[in-house]
């Protein structure tokens, strides 16, 4: 990555090796982070957008040339916003489609699985999203019946998508992607 790619603050030396971990990461709301620090240079987000793929071994990585970054993911690899009109758009920008399938964790984040994969939805989001949520009889949703549905005991439905439970720690076992990707030799290290 050129200097103009790199992070605002100190500047910090992109390594020259052919995979690099522990370098990048994507939090919650969808901000990127190098080495902790969000990027904010919007020539480097577009680009770590642009280059943002799930490789074969189910992984998340940019490609930086023949580089390989993998990406640490603290939820799930799309992180999405909801539009105005009801629609998804990932952190990266790309329509998500409907969701196939949604679910609540027990700490009540809101996980969709849309054709372009799962994501979390933003919290910033989360309000106006189970404003436009029922029971499974019509009802709407107050702070009891949201309680209900992360404990499993009553059935949420968001725009005609189920809403199903799950514990946050079987996110990615779940949906089949490394959240924290280790360098092959790291497990020699532990």
């Amino acid at each position: 990555m050129s200097s103009e790619q790199q992070a605002s603050g100190p500047a910090k030396r992109w390594p020259d090796v052919p995979a690099c971990y522990g370098w990048l990461s994507l939090d919650r709301r969808g901000v990127w982070r190098l080495q902790g620090e969000p990027v904010v240079h919007a020539g480097l987000n577009a680009f770590i957008g642009q280059n943002y793929r799930r490789d074969e071994s189910g992984c998340w990585v940019v490609h930086n040339g023949p580089q390989k970054v993998f990406v640490s993911l603290d939820y799930a690899p799309w992180v999405f916003r909801l539009m105005p009109d009801g629609t998804l758009l990932t952190h990266t920008g790309l329509a998500a489609g409907r969701p196939e399938s949604a679910y609540i964790d027990e700490e009540g984040a809101m996980l969709f699985v849309t054709p372009v994969g799962p994501g979390l939805l933003d919290d910033r989001d989360l309000a106006r999203m189970l404003a436009d949520c029922v029971t499974a009889s019509g009802d709407g949703l107050d702070e009891l019946v949201l309680e209900q549905a992360m404990e499993g005991r009553v059935v949420l439905f968001w725009r005609g998508v189920q809403i199903d439970t799950l514990r946050r720690e079987t996110v990615a076992a779940r949906f089949d992607f490394v959240a924290k990707p280790l360098a092959p030799d790291s497990a020699l290290l532990t």
